[in-house]
């Protein structure tokens, strides 16, 4: 990932925090996104690293102002890493129903807005990249899990339809399906799991970093269960 240009959309939460540790720890020159205003402190900093705070990627124009940033920053776009996304949990019966559009913004929104902003300035990359993150439970939804997985269906779709649509661009477009992440929040909310069977952020970010480099040439439309021993 040496000199490599990378975009992170939520690159404050967790797994954002962790992939841009492992790509400023290869050399890349990175780009942090999130809509929140505040970076925690543990985030890379350096004449290599921009941080765009308070960008909604569900909306077109803030998105290409995000990514023209990026572009004239580093001169260019490498690679596109949508980890922007949320999750909830609430049974059909038993919700309002706000959930549905609500997770299909934060997931598949997101990330087609945020492609699309970046798509100008991947296609004069020698090697563009997308990675997108759907997820294990998009395969098969467990109880009040409907709403969540429907949207990462929803990212699995959009992976594989950008990855056809690109094909002939020299763009890759890849997505990692993880099971549950080991992140303070799970632990919290399912204290009797054992989460050293989780996915471990910087395991997921080291399968997001392969798919986003140059040698992962020969992949793409592909999704990667990323599961742990779950």
């Amino acid at each position: 990932m040496a000199g490599r240009i990378v975009v992170i959309t939520g690159a404050f939460g967790v797994l954002g925090q962790a992939v841009a540790k492992a790509a400023a720890a290869q050399g890349a020159r990175l780009a942090l996104v999130d809509f929140a205003k505040a970076p925690p402190e543990a985030l890379p900093t350096g004449e290599d690293v921009l941080v765009l705070g308070g960008v909604d990627l569900t909306d077109n124009a803030a998105a290409s102002t995000a990514m023209d940033a990026v572009a004239e920053r580093f001169d260019g776009i490498d690679a596109l890493l949508n980890i922007a996304g949320g999750f909830t949990w609430e049974t059909l019966q038993g919700g309002s129903g706000e959930s549905w559009p609500a997770m299909y913004r934060l997931n598949v929104v997101t990330a087609a807005t945020a492609s699309r902003a970046a798509l100008p300035h991947l296609k004069r990359s020698a090697a563009g990249r997308i990675v997108n993150v759907g997820s294990a439970a998009a395969l098969k939804a467990g109880l009040g899990m409907g709403a969540y997985a429907a949207a990462k269906a929803g990212v699995h779709s959009l992976t594989q339809a950008l990855a056809e649509e690109l094909k002939g661009d020299d763009i890759t477009v890849n997505a990692v399906l993880p099971s549950i992440i080991d992140t303070p929040t799970n632990r919290a909310d399912i204290p009797d799991a054992d989460p050293a069977a989780w996915v471990a952020p910087a395991d997921l970010a080291a399968v997001m970093l392969f798919l986003a480099s140059e040698p992962a040439r020969a992949v793409t439309g592909a999704l990667v269960p990323v599961t742990g021993r779950v």
